[in-house]
């Protein structure tokens, strides 16, 4: 048997290429939108690709199901859970596919995989258990568990409530993650456990770092399925508690996965932009995302109403939160690093990325008498200037569950993943100064605001040390 992890590391998913080298033949489960890449690994480890199989309805990314039907490749979905949450893309369609359910099992070679039905994190969500027959192996090597069982946690059942907006549905969910814990724990403790995400993805709130587990391991010390062996109330509690807030495009990659992403075929290839085009980009409804990595360049001098979007691991998050699926896109990047942002950018459905304007560019642009935006900036040392000026908001852009721990007394608190949706929420005849943890988030919310419109000063420096030195003096720290 063949087997592969394949991360994306910036929203820390994984996909498993699992192949028969005894027949040739291959499965992609839980593949991103891009599949050439899938196609490549089959390929240089003399594999085809015959099947590509979902554990779920994702909701941070946009699947690569549906391209890998089009493609003819047979495809594997869920038929369990209610009629609100089936793969509607495929009903009616031409597509070689298989709809499963609990027990089912099928074989790609003489790889076996049994679908087991394990409900929480969403209502139709599946695990594959992987037996390799042609090795002579009658029980399961691993289990391929999705968004159900991570290193250290279990994915979040929050997420129909939270980013799907079905009210009153989070409680009930946990309460069935619950019975699937109780399930899994009667698996034999040598089973491998191959996770849908790693540290850094939002669909849990503790997953580990390493890239794979034991059934075993995962009894013994993974505190979420811990609480679940003391009951069904305590575990309710712990699941639901300090969750962070899903990003904004959740909810859209939810719609899309059920109803079917759009197809996209190859990548875009977006045009380079002359100099003496951008005055009229920033004036139109386009968006500019600035790749730039440097935070302090960027409020020295940026193109008005651009995002700061720095090209790393908060990437995918901030453009997925700050910008609608319609707008027009243009980057500000290096030409070397263009691949790279238009796979994250198609990864969670931004397709219309139109063109680039390249740090020479930019620099001719700035040189022949260009506009520029400079941002107002001070250090956390000043804050007292805002949080005492009734003319000012002061707002706290950490999760909340960082902003309940301690904040500055005043200061509203708006995730900066959600402050697009809660826009509406700030006052339009008020000065806003920001801050965040560490001042990455806090220059992302910044600029989304002053392309609202408003007033607004960025406030840098590192918030723990700085709440840590003023947490005795009266009024600078408030605690809970």
């Amino acid at each position: 048997m063949f087997f592969r992890q394949i991360v994306d590391e910036k929203l820390a998913q994984y996909a498993y290429l699992i192949g028969c080298q005894a027949t040739g033949e291959a499965i992609i489960i839980d593949p991103e939108r891009d599949i050439d890449r899938y196609q490549m690994a089959a390929a240089q480890e003399g594999l085809r690709l015959v099947a590509a199989a979902d554990t779920h309805i994702h909701a941070d990314y946009l699947s690569g199901l549906r391209e890998f039907a089009e493609a003819g490749v047979k495809v594997f979905a869920s038929d369990e859970g209610d009629a609100d949450w089936k793969y509607e893309w495929l009903n009616d369609s031409s597509y070689n596919f298989q709809l499963l359910r609990h027990g089912d099992v099928f074989k790609i070679g003489n790889i076996e995989f049994k679908v087991v039905h394990c409900p929480g994190h969403t209502p139709e969500h599946l695990s594959y258990l992987v037996t390799d027959r042609g090795g002579g192996a009658d029980a399961p090597i691993g289990m391929a568990t999705g968004d159900f069982v991570f290193v250290g946690d279990l994915g979040r059942p929050d997420l129909l409530e939270s980013a799907a907006g079905v009210a009153g549905a989070m409680v009930p969910s946990a309460r069935t993650l619950h019975q699937s814990v109780l399930n899994f724990l009667d698996l034999d403790d040598y089973i491998q456990i191959w996770p849908g995400h790693g540290a850094g993805s939002a669909c849990g709130k503790a997953l580990g770092a390493v890239p794979e587990s034991t059934v075993g391991y995962e009894r013994r010390f993974n505190v979420a399925i811990q609480a679940a062996m003391r009951g069904e109330e305590e575990f309710v509690s712990a699941i639901l508690d300090g969750q962070p807030e899903p990003p904004m495009y959740f909810a859209r990659m939810k719609r899309d996965n059920r109803s079917g992403p759009n197809l996209l075929g190859e990548l875009p290839v977006p045009r380079t932009v002359n100099a003496d085009e951008i005055a009229a980009i920033t004036a139109s409804e386009s968006v500019v995302l600035d790749t730039r990595l440097d935070r302090t360049l960027f409020m020295a001098g940026h193109l008005p109403g651009s995002l700061f979007c720095p090209l790393n691991k908060t990437f995918n998050t901030i453009a997925g939160s700050f910008v609608e699926e319609t707008r027009s896109l243009y980057l500000i990047i290096e030409k070397s690093r263009l691949e790279e942002a238009v796979r994250d950018l198609i990864r969670i459905g931004l397709d219309r990325i139109e063109g680039i304007i390249t740090p020479e560019t930019f620099d001719t642009y700035v040189q022949s008498g260009g506009e520029l935006r400079q941002t107002p900036h001070v250090g956390l040392d000043h804050v007292s200037e805002f949080s005492n000026d009734p003319n000012a908001q002061l707002l706290d852009v950490r999760p909340m569950a960082d902003y309940c721990v301690s904040h500055i007394p005043g200061a509203n608190n708006i995730p900066h993943n959600r402050l697009w949706v809660r826009r509406d929420e700030l006052d339009s005849d008020t000065r806003k100064a920001v801050y965040c943890q560490s001042g990455a988030q806090a220059a992302s919310a910044v600029a989304l605001l002053e392309r609202l419109g408003h007033d607004v000063t960025y406030i840098e420096g590192d918030y723990p040390t700085w709440s840590a030195e003023n947490e005795t003096a009266s009024g600078m720290v408030q605690t809970v």
